[in-house]
């Protein structure tokens, strides 16, 4: 049974991503929960365990296999599904012993940005008292390793996904717009005059890859070189802003 859940966000790869309160946590904790996600990328739980190390912890770890979405289903009921499954995996992961003391989570990015592991955690029964120690969101990390500041000023942001860019397109209201969990590259679908680009991947670590400038001569770029480095490293993370008229 999980008492105390600590969701610890991590960053975008670099082990110096992650806070001096972050690093705390995972000292304290008794326990801490690995996924792993294949053969493939195992370069995502050897990257949590090198985290650890830089911190300091000495906690038992435990790992758990990341079930795959059901792609038969509808969207929606598709990833209630997943998330379904990944809490049973949780628990059943623990159930190996009697947790003593917290359980950690290293949650890529930050844990209230466009990732699931807090309405997952809301599934745990008995629900645990949920402890959140903020990360670096991709966001941040793009904005930073570009050197371009998030916003225009007085200018409005939209943070969204590809599948919401594919469906309704560039949002009206804003100057800027993030994109996130973009694995088909929708930026194809919108009209490209006027816009900028600026995407990264591996953000913060030794293979971050970086592109900018206009979005209808730098799209082709990034499409093939995202597929080269997902062919290359088995897996891929990338974040990608777009942004009406000049950059600042």
């Amino acid at each position: 049974m999980i008492r105390d859940l600590w969701l610890v966000g991590i960053g975008t790869g670099s082990p110096a991503h992650i806070s001096l309160e972050g690093q705390a946590a995972l000292r304290d904790a008794a326990t801490i929960l690995i996924p792993r996600k294949g053969p493939a990328k195992d370069d995502l739980a050897e990257l949590r365990h090198r985290i650890l190390d830089a911190a300091g912890a000495t906690a038992r770890v435990l790992h758990f296999d990341m079930p795959t979405r059901d792609d038969s289903l509808p969207y929606q009921d598709r990833v209630i599904a997943w998330h379904d499954e990944i809490a049973r995996r949780w628990q059943s992961a623990l159930a190996e012993g009697t947790s003593d003391g917290p359980v950690a989570l290293l949650v890529w990015g930050d844990p209230g940005l466009y990732d699931s592991t807090l309405r997952i955690a809301q599934r745990l029964d008995p629900r645990p008292a949920i402890r959140v120690v903020p990360g670096i969101t991709a966001l941040q990390a793009l904005t930073a390793a570009h050197a371009i500041p998030f916003n225009t000023v007085n200018g409005a942001v939209t943070v969204t996904t590809g599948r919401r860019l594919r469906d309704h397109g560039l949002p009206i209201e804003s100057d800027t717009a993030i994109v996130m969990l973009d694995g088909e590259c929708s930026f194809q679908q919108i009209e490209p005059d006027g816009l900028n680009i600026w995407w990264g991947a591996y953000l913060g670590m030794p293979e971050q890859i970086l592109l900018s400038g206009p979005l209808h001569e730098i799209g082709p770029r990034i499409i093939e070189t995202r597929a080269e480095a997902r062919a290359r490293h088995g897996w891929l993370m990338d974040v990608y802003m777009l942004r009406r008229g000049p950059a600042l």
